[in-house]
């Protein structure tokens, strides 16, 4: 499948941006790294995540006030974060894969369907096969799985061994890891699905995004009783 030069380059954009993050995250985590710097790459992604939050509120007077907080917050909290870069890091590699295991795991529990079978219905147009079912549930088992282990094993080496080490394995191993487990995943859906239920990258992405945006919208289009619609 062939991509736009635009779409590609966006893409490297991406690897580039997340290869730059991982090393000084790795420099800063293992005691290499000037404090404040490794202190603002670790708390991105968190603020990132806040922000986008507190900007898609309607309310600007509660968006005000939730950015004066949080960096006000962010500021008390600033001496604290220096002198535990490394504890930082373990805390949002270790907090990021028990959530993403618990997104995931969480669809597999009750009557409801799995979260990949979910984005396979927002994928294919009419009713999935039993086949396809079974698939989208299990490659959801996968994914929990992946996450939780991620999480033990940082621990693990969190508390036995040395910090590099650690470090090594949650700041420079994680995307090759993630890329790894999708290139897997990839691999058993050409083996065990016909070529008219398997969805493209495009496809696949294409979900994904759908799934992002439909997560912030109020819980009133909700219903407990369905799944949330992609």
């Amino acid at each position: 499948m062939s991509l736009p030069p635009a779409q590609l380059l966006r893409g490297l954009a991406v690897v580039v941006f997340i290869t730059i993050w991982a090393v000084l995250a790795h420099t800063g985590s293992s005691g290499h790294g000037t404090a404040d710097l490794s202190v603002l790459i670790g708390i991105a992604p968190i603020m990132t995540a806040l922000g986008l939050l507190l900007w898609r509120n309607p309310h600007p007077l509660r968006t005000g006030a939730g950015i004066v907080a949080l960096l006000g917050g962010l500021a008390w909290l600033w001496p604290i974060l220096r002198t535990n870069v490394a504890l930082l890091f373990f805390i949002e590699h270790l907090g990021t894969n028990l959530a993403l295991g618990a997104l995931f795991g969480r669809s597999l529990l009750g009557k409801g369907e799995a979260l990949i079978t979910q984005l396979a219905r927002a994928v294919h147009a009419g009713p999935l096969s039993e086949r396809k079912r079974r698939h989208t549930r299990q490659a959801t088992l996968a994914w929990t799985l992946f996450f939780l282990s991620n999480a033990l094993i940082s621990t693990t080496l969190w508390l036995l061994a040395p910090l590099a080490v650690w470090s090594v394995f949650a700041n420079l191993l994680s995307a090759p890891l993630l890329a790894a487990m999708f290139i897997g995943e990839h691999l058993w859906r050409l083996k065990v699905l016909p070529p008219e239920e398997r969805p493209s990258f495009a496809q696949v992405v294409s979900a994904y995004r759908m799934r992002g945006k439909q997560v912030a919208p109020s819980s009133q289009l909700e219903t407990p009783s369905r799944p949330t619609p992609l």
